[in-house]
């Protein structure tokens, strides 16, 4: 790999993923513990892992009836031609990835290169190349798909990556993750440090995720539709692109229970984006996470609250 390049260099605006001895307090042992058992997880065959996570998943389904609600809900929104039949699989498959992608961490944080490489693959990785011997910067448009972790390491593990970290409520938690995804170069930028050190670096030459499906609230958001419903985006990918003079390629990570590996796909770029419409560029890049959720729907992250922000004279979803 290329030697990193960052604009912000070893200033306060990375985030720090050095270990503090205050992670060995009393008060992060429960996270030890959990980790410890991701470790030893990670050991066993993929076939009895995918085991496990059916049996935790159905576990979880059943005992957290307001996260279940939440997810109900979305994919009746979303997918209201399936039967309630359908719907009720749809969960029970979507809680078992779910599950699934947890007990992944350990693969992310402590396998091999090699063991990674075998584990996840990409497909479509000639629309990264066609954009780069384009001189274009790139961008991967990404939901937030319950394989993320995977395709930021396999991307990280081929190109140089910076992106924004968004710290949890546990500081231990928050230095795992962070240490997974910049184990193989890349820079993460702390939210104090906005998107300008990022955008830098793209510019530079480093590739960037962007996950713009989270409600972030009226303020900084129009409202597009998004599976027929208008939700609450912040509409500056348009300009991101625009000013790193960057194609944006859909990404969306999806695990082959039958190959028991992760597959990444990255579609072409997006056409004629940005229009310099904010609207316009909005309900283009909605459409495009519709599509790749829909290549892998039970393997979205569900459990957001994809649309609490409503339009004035709207009833509250959730």
């Amino acid at each position: 790999m290329a030697e990193s390049k960052s604009t912000a260099g070893a200033s306060s605006l990375v985030y720090d993923t050095r270990f503090s001895t205050s992670y060995l307090r009393p008060e992060y042992w429960g996270v030890w513990f959990a980790v410890l058992l991701l470790f030893l997880i990670s050991l066993l065959p993929r076939i009895l892992q995918d085991g496990l996570s059916r049996v935790l998943g159905d576990f979880f389904r059943k005992v957290n009836a307001k996260r279940r609600r939440i997810a109900s809900t979305n994919i009746d929104l979303c997918f209201p031609e399936l039967s309630e039949r359908e719907k009720n699989e749809f969960l029970i498959e979507y809680y078992r990835h779910h599950v699934r992608s947890l007990l992944a961490f350990g693969l992310i944080w402590w396998g091999s290169r090699a063991k990674l490489e075998r584990t996840i693959v990409i497909n479509g990785q000639e629309n990264i190349e066609n954009s780069r011997n384009n001189n274009r910067s790139v961008i991967f448009l990404a939901a937030h798909s319950l394989g993320l972790e995977a395709a930021v390491s396999a991307v990280a593990m081929r190109y140089l990556a910076s992106g924004p970290f968004k710290p949890m409520k546990n500081k231990l938690v928050d230095w795992f993750i962070a240490r997974g995804r910049s184990r193989h170069g890349g820079f993460l930028y702390s939210r104090e440090a906005g998107l300008r050190p990022i955008i830098k670096d793209v510019r530079a030459g480093n590739v960037m995720f962007y996950l713009p499906d989270e409600d972030l609230g009226k303020d900084r958001s129009i409202f597009a539709p998004y599976f027929g419903i208008e939700k609450a985006t912040v509409p500056v990918l348009g300009k991101m692109a625009k000013v790193c003079k960057a194609d944006v390629l859909p990404c969306m990570a999806q695990y082959d229970v039958k190959t028991r590996r992760y597959i990444i796909h990255i579609l072409p770029a997006l056409k004629d984006f940005p229009t310099g419409d904010d609207y316009r560029d909005t309900v283009a890049m909605n459409n495009a996470l519709e599509e790749i959720v829909r290549l892998c729907p039970t393997q979205y992250f569900w459990m957001m609250k994809l649309f609490k922000t409503r339009p004035e004279g709207e009833a509250r979803i959730y």
